[in-house]
């Protein structure tokens, strides 16, 4: 009986939703001693309404009967504290996000509600709102489509005059919160997504389009701070200000897949507003200094490097049509210029000649650049046909181009971008002919630059070839190819050598140049290459006296899929960010004897070396080499054999002391004590083993410490003769292993010391004999399993072997 007259309240019934709702039309106003109340009054509205939707129509008839939105307006008018803010437009989001009725999402969205709450002056500086109220406006977007965006704007006549929800998400485009970055971007695609003409008339118009023009300003903000990370007075190579560099490129490739996001949308007039702020604020007056126009036209005092490398990777991730034809147009307007002065001196007019041309650049004509002035005159904008005058006064007043006699290739070689093809420094020619390749490979090229450049569409489409880069007759990459390829080839030849990182990326440049050449090398290059070749393989002997020679067997096999991975890299995956590693990171480590330098010099080596043995055989072969089997020397070469405790030690394991040396050694905690000192080489592994002498067994120790036998390198103290010295290995490869190949120790550990005690010269000398005896057993082990790998008939003998 208690329990009828107690029973509980469904708070999903309809009786329940209608007194919450009184309850909460009964607040008079909102502050800090109500507060509490009234969010839970909403929170539990929501939460009725979410259910209502799915599972009770009648629920949502009472939320439309008793206008309950119109009370989450009312009820932040009546909020003397803003503390009631974020929390309702939390459970609006939530109720909204949750909505799956077309009926109930277009009530929602109808009688200006949601214009009302989004229009609420807000007080942004304090707390998390501005991040609620985004998360509001990107679940309202969430919902809205072709049909139910009218109700959102604002209409005069066909006109939109007015679309709250799209300006003030505006307002925080640039705002510093990654999250509410993200989520007007999100916002603003779905908004785009959906749009009919007369919205796309609001958008791309001003006041409402300065927001592409902003984003691309800042865009060109982050470009000028990437440049000035890149060429910092501080040191170079170090690993926080790579790490820098690397967030900073992360966050305009961010931009740039945004931006192709927008383009992807297929609408002409958001692509054409875009794709113009583009052009005249960051693209053009990038590409001002490589068309050597000249200090007085201003720029954004960007080096070419970075440059080269941002105009890259734009096209690359953003393309497009317009985008790609018109750079293509610029930089190779010196050329066509030319090829239209030599069709006037031939046929007496320009038909044939700027029928091609002419329309390439018609869609920039009507573009002004804005470029840096002086401080005092801040930006200024100078129009394209302005720029296009000034490259055919400066084209006519050279006398390569005044109808003499000439060298071609001499000619190309002194102007735009082809100026930096040959530069001295390597990374802005590595980066020059990226882009160049980058505009070649494009599917977007029309026919007149492909041809220009040496790419054929229709050949590369039909043959489906790696490489669209095909040789097409008078192309001026075609005409350049061997000047290219000699210039790759010093690059890997150069003294002192460049990083091992530049040698990869030139080898990646190197494979497409030869598969262009059909793998052809003259005399000269072939000389020029088996040069280098011999400086990698000798680089890699000279570390078979090293500290780590034990390891480069190892290393040749975790190296060698690495090279060949990057070697047959696909171009559309390959990032242009090494192009600013080699700027920033050019000087090699050499001369350090801490064992972590060295374990990079020693991998360095062979990365070099597998490089170039790969190429070799690219340039005889025709193609790359799988794995090798390095093969271990047999058990009858090793000479003298040991028992399994003495080959594979283990700390606290017993060993025989037979070939042990007594001596003594003093610890920081635990004193001096008496050990014995067994060195032991098996095959390429090689093992210094201190133990202390069993209590039981007199011919039996207990092992306390081992050491790598590489790299001990036993010194006698020259005042006390009895003393042997002693260098560890501290470092540890399989760390770096882990985390990476192209990883970096900022900090390595100090190698460890240890001077080991003998009762006299002549044990001390002995002592010091065994060790060198044992590390000479071991690198002839590992000199026994290269020795075919360095030999001059390795890849005769690998085709003996495939003709097997």
């Amino acid at each position: 009986m208690w329990r009828l007259l107690w029973r509980s309240i469904d708070r999903f019934s309809l009786q329940h939703f209608k007194s919450v709702i009184t309850e909460l039309r009964q607040i008079k106003v909102v502050n800090e001693q109500n507060r509490d109340t009234v969010v839970d009054l909403l929170q539990t509205i929501v939460e009725i309404v979410t259910y209502g939707d799915r599972q009770d129509p009648l629920i949502f008839e009472c939320f439309m009967e008793y206008q309950v939105l119109a009370e989450f307006v009312r009820v932040l008018k009546i909020s003397t504290s803003s503390t009631i803010e974020a929390p309702l437009l939390q459970y609006l989001s939530i109720m909204i996000q949750n909505m799956d009725s077309e009926h109930a999402i277009y009530y929602c969205l109808s009688n200006d509600y949601v214009n009302n709450i989004v229009a609420h002056p807000y007080n942004f500086n304090a707390g998390d709102l501005a991040l609620y109220y985004v998360s509001f406006l990107r679940a309202v977007s969430s919902k809205i489509s072709r049909d139910t965006l009218c109700l959102l704007v604002k209409v005069h006549g066909d006109v939109v005059v007015s679309f709250p929800m799209y300006t003030e998400a505006l307002k925080f485009a640039q705002h510093e919160e990654k999250m509410i970055q993200t989520a007007i971007r999100a916002l603003t695609l779905n908004i785009y997504n959906i749009c009919d003409d007369n919205v796309y008339q609001f958008i791309t118009t001003p006041p409402a389009s300065i927001y592409f023009s902003d984003l691309v300003s800042s865009l060109r903000k982050q470009c000028l701070q990437l440049d000035a990370l890149v060429n910092s007075s501080e040191d170079k190579c170090t690993h926080q200000r790579n790490k820098d560099i690397f967030l900073k490129t992360d966050k305009i490739v961010d931009d740039l897949f945004y931006f192709k996001d927008m383009l992807s949308v297929g609408e002409s007039r958001l692509s054409r507003v875009v794709t113009q702020n583009l052009l005249s604020l960051l693209i053009l007056p990038l590409l001002l200094p490589l068309l050597k126009l000249g200090e007085n036209k201003g720029s954004y005092h960007i080096s070419a490097v970075t440059s080269l490398y941002i105009v890259s990777r734009l096209l690359q991730v953003v393309g497009g049509k317009h985008l790609i034809n018109g750079v293509a147009g610029l930089l190779l307007y010196h050329y066509m210029a030319l090829c239209e002065r030599e069709a006037i001196a031939t046929n007496g007019d320009t038909a044939g000649s700027t029928g091609d041309a002419s329309p390439l650049l018609h869609s920039l004509n009507d573009i002004n650049i804005k470029v840096s002035g002086h401080e005092a005159e801040g930006e200024k904008e100078i129009n394209i046909n302005y720029l296009l005058q000034h490259l055919n006064v400066q084209t006519s007043s050279n006398s390569h181009f005044d109808g003499s006699p000439r060298d071609d290739n001499v000619c190309i070689e002194r102007f735009g971008i082809f100026a930096y093809l040959f530069s001295d420094n390597h990374s802005i020619s590595l980066a020059s002919l990226f882009l160049l390749l980058t505009l070649a490979e494009n599917k977007d090229l029309e026919h007149f630059p492909a041809s220009l450049l040496g790419m054929s569409q229709s050949q590369g489409l039909m043959n489906n070839c790696e490489s669209a880069f095909l040789k097409v007759d008078g192309s001026i990459l075609v005409r350049l190819m061997p000047q290219i390829l000699k210039t790759l080839l010093k690059v890997l030849a150069c003294q002192p050598p460049v990083s091992p990182p530049m040698q990869w990326h030139t080898g990646w440049f190197l494979r497409k140049v030869l598969q262009c050449q059909g793998n052809k090398l003259t005399d000269d290059n072939i000389h020029l290459f088996n040069t280098s070749y011999e400086q990698s393989r000798e680089c890699l002997q000279k570390e078979l006296d090293g500290c780590w020679f034990d390891h480069i067997p190892d290393t040749i096999g975790n190296e060698w899929g690495s090279c060949k991975k990057a070697l047959e890299l696909q171009f559309h995956v390959k990032d242009p960010l090494f192009t600013l590693e080699l700027e920033i990171c050019q000087q090699a480590i050499d001369g350090n004897f801490n064992s972590c330098f060295a374990w990079e010099r020693m991998v360095d080596a062979v990365k070099v070396f597998i490089l170039h043995l790969q190429l070799k055989a690219l340039i005889f072969m025709g193609c790359l080499l799988e794995k090798p089997s390095l093969e271990s020397p047999s058990d009858s070469d090793l000479g003298k054999t040991y028992s399994r405790d003495i080959s594979s030690p283990s700390f606290g394991s017993e060993v025989s002391l037979g070939s042990g040396i007594p001596c003594r050694i003093a610890f920081s905690y635990a004193g001096v004590r008496d050990i014995y000192l067994v060195a032991v080489a098996r095959g390429i592994s090689g093992k210094l083993i201190l133990a202390e002498k069993h209590p039981f067994r007199s011919q039996r120790g207990v092992v306390i410490a081992i050491a790598p036998l590489a790299g001990l390198s036993p010194r006698i103290d020259e005042d006390h003769p009895t003393w042997l010295h002693l260098r560890i290995r501290e470092f540890e490869p399989n760390f770096v292993k882990a985390k990476g190949s192209q990883s970096k120790v900022s900090t390595p550990p100090a190698d460890g010391r240890w001077t080991l005690g003998f009762h006299s010269a002549k044990a001390c000398e002995t002592a010091r004999l065994l060790i060198l005896e044992e590390t000479c057993k071991q690198r002839s082990s590992v000199e026994s399993m290269l020795a075919p790998l360095l030999r001059e008939d390795y890849l005769v003998n690998v085709l003996d072997s495939q003709g097997d």
